[in-house]
């Protein structure tokens, strides 16, 4: 079945580099996803973290705006569980005022970061008074404008656009499919960070029968002209779910940083589970058959490609995918 692609980027910095080359990429990257046909671009959220320059999604997102014409642009998301929802609600106002018609509001559960960050980020936030997550997201959407009624009257979140921004929640469970189709926001699985595929199916069903509307599914992807060279660099990804005695938990990339997240939290007592990593890979052919697969299997017509390429490879990656993707999707003429 036919499918609109778009991509998430972190803005990674290879050795040697420095932030402002990874920025400059992460542009250049965006303009290239444009003239190629791609969807959506969109930008995440790491603190701490010296190998990724997107420390501040909203930032960038209008430099983005800014340097492109016609693809949305967004967050890939906003970790809210650290911020005023009234002072994202502007940040987001803003951009669409700026790019009417262009801005993605995408949020996300997870702290984008580990113990250290995530305290220096909630310094001074008096927890008792932050409630959990979806009372933060409901207080998040009346300042966008839905439940008016539930807003402090006279308080508004300016400027107030002339149109609407997209609105998307980012999660793997049944539980954030579900308060994304109670919003009326459009849901996000991220399969990129978890590749259970019975996880996939559950959610997708539990968003389409509440909100008789599709998710959007996010892909690890690895792609190389050499589709062999690609396969053998996804061999060695192995995400790793680190939990806490607290119950806490949080998919990171190796042992090592699970003992890292284990030492800021001011634990020792800790368990980890290797997770599947359902990392795409290959050349674009490839990438786009197993992508046509997916489609097929749970009917998602929309797919959000984080790419694991380094350096400017991720420019020739998506050319890879977008030629392939084209010449799959172009009828063929019948023969006499």
């Amino acid at each position: 079945m036919p499918f609109d692609l778009s991509l998430l980027d972190k803005s990674p910095i290879a050795k040697g580099e420095t932030a402002s080359v990874a920025l400059r990429r992460t542009i250049a990257y965006a303009q290239r996803a444009e003239a190629l046909g791609y969807k959506r671009f969109w930008v995440a959220e790491h603190h701490n973290t010296h190998e990724l320059a997107s420390a501040s999604p909203e930032i960038l997102i209008a430099s983005l705006a800014a340097s492109t014409r016609s693809i949305r642009v967004g967050s890939g998301g906003v970790m809210l569980q650290h911020y005023s929802p009234y002072k994202v609600a502007e940040n987001f106002n803003l951009l669409e005022s700026l790019a009417p018609g262009r801005i993605d509001i995408g949020i996300g559960k997870a702290p984008g970061g580990l113990p250290l960050s995530t305290r220096a980020l909630q310094s001074g936030y008096d927890q008792a008074r932050r409630g959990d997550f979806a009372s933060q997201l409901r207080e998040f959407d009346a300042y966008l404008g839905a439940g008016n009624d539930q807003r402090q009257e006279g308080l508004a979140a300016t400027p107030t656009p002339t149109t609407s921004s997209e609105k998307f929640l980012l999660g793997a469970s049944v539980e954030s499919a579900a308060l994304a189709a109670e919003l009326g926001w459009q849901f996000v699985f991220a399969r990129h960070l978890n590749g259970d595929d019975v996880a996939l199916a559950s959610a997708v069903s539990t968003y389409r029968d509440l909100a008789q509307k599709t998710p959007i599914v996010a892909l690890a992807v690895i792609a190389d002209r050499d589709g062999n060279k690609a396969r053998e660099t996804a061999a060695g990804f192995t995400p790793i779910r680190v939990t806490i005695a607290n119950g806490q938990s949080v998919t990171v990339g190796s042992e090592e940083q699970a003992a890292e997240f284990a030492r800021q939290a001011g634990v020792t007592d800790y368990t980890t589970e290797k997770r599947q990593a359902n990392v795409l890979a290959g050349n674009g052919g490839d990438i786009v058959a197993e992508i046509e697969v997916l489609a097929d299997r749970f009917g998602i017509d929309e797919f959000i490609l984080d790419l694991f390429n380094q350096g400017d490879s991720r420019l020739d990656a998506i050319a890879l995918i977008a030629d392939a993707r084209d010449a799959a999707h172009t009828p063929r003429a019948l023969s006499a």
